[in-house]
């Protein structure tokens, strides 16, 4: 397939993130729509979803221990509910009468998921939404931990997912994120995390890795690559579609010159 008649040279985003990284290996166009040029995307129930149960676990987890109780995390959102009521993303989903109150209840039980999973009140949260930056070979790179704990000597980096768990095949994949989070946490806090978590609330499962040194070095270079290719990309203005079954949830799917050729080998 011949690659779009983009023009270069653009300037590549400020930092780069996990999200960021996932999304040019997935596929460098619609990477450029979203980082590059910035174009809107409107909201998903799913993303929306996931930023209501972040905020209702961030608003527990700020509670002292003896008050993380599942009442607490009702009331936690509740709160969150209310900030989503009054955002533009509930204007922009527009969801009323039982697609409302669905939405409601998902979010209610990914909640209570988290207690089947962890306890609580035994967790020693030193940071949540911690955002962490550094600057690796004149690259800056970010991510935000959802929330990372304190046992004894040891740090934990956890993410929540509010998505179905990954098969066992694709699950190495998904754990790029929080090993980019511990990346982070050993060159911002100089301290490398004893284990990442990935809790899955809605299928009550947690995927961990422990970090390595092979495994650091490896986010790191990794990264670094990825950057490199983000420039040469932006110097060249030449930012290749990759169809694939994503496609089908993209924003960008209108403008993108491969969508008629996704469509076509899905038919």
């Amino acid at each position: 397939m011949d690659a779009p008649e983009l023009e270069g040279p653009l300037s590549p985003p400020s930092t780069l993130t996990p999200s960021k990284l996932e999304r040019f290996i997935s596929c460098p166009l619609s990477f450029r729509y979203a980082y590059v040029d910035r174009l809107p995307e409107p909201p998903s129930v799913h993303q929306v979803r996931g930023t209501v149960v972040h905020r209702a676990l961030e608003l527990l987890y700020a509670a002292a221990p003896k008050d993380r109780t599942p009442a607490a995390a009702r009331e936690a959102l509740v709160a969150a509910l209310a900030e989503h009521d009054a955002s533009t993303d509930a204007a922009a989903l527009g969801l009323v009468g039982e697609a409302r109150e669905a939405f409601r209840r998902e979010c209610a039980a990914l909640v209570e998921g988290d207690f089947a999973l962890e306890e609580p009140h035994a967790v020693n949260p030193v940071g949540l939404e911690l955002d962490l930056r550094c600057r690796v070979e004149g690259v800056e790179l970010r991510g935000i931990l959802d929330r990372l704990d304190r046992h004894g000597e040891a740090l934990t980096v956890v993410d929540y997912k509010t998505g179905r768990a990954p098969t066992t095949e694709r699950a190495a994949g998904r754990l790029g994120g929080v090993s980019f989070y511990a990346l982070l946490c050993e060159e911002v806090l100089g301290e490398r995390p004893a284990e990442v978590r990935l809790v899955y609330l809605r299928d009550r499962l947690v995927i961990t890795r422990t970090p390595t040194d092979q495994s650091t070095r490896g986010t790191r270079q990794r990264a670094l690559a990825v950057w490199a290719a983000i420039e040469r990309a932006c110097a060249s203005g030449d930012f290749r579609p990759n169809p694939s079954r994503l496609c089908a949830w993209c924003a960008f799917r209108d403008r993108c010159p491969a969508a008629g050729a996704t469509a076509a080998s899905s038919a």
